[in-house]
């Protein structure tokens, strides 16, 4: 199958859209983007991807599921469009560069700028029902988010994983740590932040390891 991805992730994922889920898959959701109102816009459903090139990804960010309320996804985990009230959990995490780093609390949760310096902001299931979360999970979304973390963790080296809570820690369990540097703790949810995301130091982990390899860290 043709899918409109960047070219360098087409090349990756290509034996996937050969796949017959994956046409199950394009089947459902363009379907359900017909006949009921969903996010993020079809034409951003790959923007982690497209704003984010397979050989310029420093950063892996998991999320699970885009924002399901009107105006907030734009393909990016964790992120808002401009103008979008910052959610809580983003707070959490502007909360904690903050603490780490110094560095001011951003107005806008947009994290385009991220993901423009190499941080794949990938939520696990790429597209959602409005007001319906895990509307679109168990449709073969996961097989082909699991094949770019795989793709990642075997043809690159010195990627940093940041894995936030159970989920998104056993969707990169396999991930080679001799490779890679793998940076756990809880979901930024106000539900489970204390649980270790406060005070993790995920964030200058990440810039110091990158540093060490002669990679540009982020600017966070």
């Amino acid at each position: 199958m043709n899918v409109r991805i960047e070219e360098s992730w087409r090349k990756v994922l290509q034996t996937e859209f050969d796949k017959p889920y994956f046409e199950l898959l394009t089947q459902y959701v363009r379907q359900a983007y017909q006949t009921r109102q969903c996010f993020p816009p079809a034409g951003l459903i790959f923007n982690a991807f497209d704003s984010c090139p397979f050989d310029q990804v420093k950063v892996v960010i998991l999320g699970q599921d885009p924002y399901h309320d009107v105006g907030q996804a734009h393909g990016l985990c964790f992120s808002v469009n401009e103008g979008v009230a910052i959610p809580p959990s983003l707070q959490n995490i502007y909360k904690e560069i903050h603490r780490d780093l110094g560095t001011p609390i951003p107005r806008s949760g947009n994290l385009q700028r991220w993901a423009d310096q190499g941080v794949l902001l990938l939520n696990a299931t790429l597209t959602v029902e409005a007001h319906q979360p895990g509307s679109h999970q168990g449709k073969g979304w996961e097989e082909l988010t699991d094949a770019a973390i795989e793709a990642l963790n075997r043809d690159r080296e010195h990627v940093v994983f940041m894995l936030w809570g159970s989920y998104a820690q056993r969707k990169g369990k396999f991930i080679d740590r001799r490779k890679h540097l793998v940076l756990q703790t809880s979901h930024p949810s106000p539900l489970s932040v204390y649980r270790g995301f406060d005070g993790c130091g995920h964030f200058s982990a990440a810039n110091n390891y990158l540093v060490k390899n002669g990679i540009t860290p982020i600017q966070w």
